[in-house]
């Protein structure tokens, strides 16, 4: 019998195909991760970056019962069989919620002595962690004695860093800026338990 489409799924749908990057593909590799599980809350944020070329990458994370899953999709260059073709890569990886170990939202407000209350952030960074990946940032150690002139050796931070993704109204708009503050709130109220 086939599985019934919930309201959050056709909107998971709809958000793919709104953020337009390769929407079928990554449809397609989030089915296969989702296992017909149920959407509960998703995220979908495209990122576009320009060095010597224009990059686009694009996040997902998808709220079920018992996951999170995330999935990424980035432009691969030409190989040597594919010389005028270009490429994608979408990866996924699914996390049981009671893997999650942290989730971080950081708000920027403006101006916040007269933040009212209610109002919403102009920029949120939600970060994810479960332990797979972390990041290092060292610096080098000091020392109270200003007159000291030893090695101290270095000093630093260990910060879980699976997924970071990062929404701004000046770039997405408010709406993206609620988005990513409701799904995190989701997030957070699934990963209590």
């Amino acid at each position: 019998m086939p599985h019934a489409v919930s309201a959050s799924r056709h909107d998971l749908t709809a958000q793919l195909h709104r953020a337009g990057y390769y929407p079928d593909l990554v449809a397609d590799v989030i089915d296969i991760a989702l296992a017909d599980e149920e959407v509960v809350a998703h995220l979908v944020q495209p990122e576009t970056t320009f060095d010597s070329e224009v990059r686009r990458h694009l996040t997902v994370l998808v709220l079920t019962p018992t996951r999170l899953v995330t999935a990424h999709v980035d432009d691969a260059p030409a190989d040597g069989d594919n010389q005028h073709t270009g490429q994608a890569a979408a990866t996924t990886e699914s996390v049981a919620l009671r893997e999650i170990r942290s989730v971080a939202v950081t708000h920027i407000v403006s101006e916040p002595e007269r933040h009212p209350s209610g109002e919403g952030a102009r920029e949120v960074t939600l970060a994810i962690g479960w332990g797979a990946v972390s990041r290092i940032d060292l610096e080098p150690a000091s020392c109270p004695d200003p007159t000291c002139d030893a090695d101290h050796g270095l000093t630093g931070q260990l910060t879980p860093d699976d997924v970071v993704v990062r929404v701004s109204s000046a770039a997405e708009g408010a709406d993206a800026v609620r988005a990513a503050v409701a799904f995190a709130r989701a997030l957070s109220r699934a990963t209590a338990a």
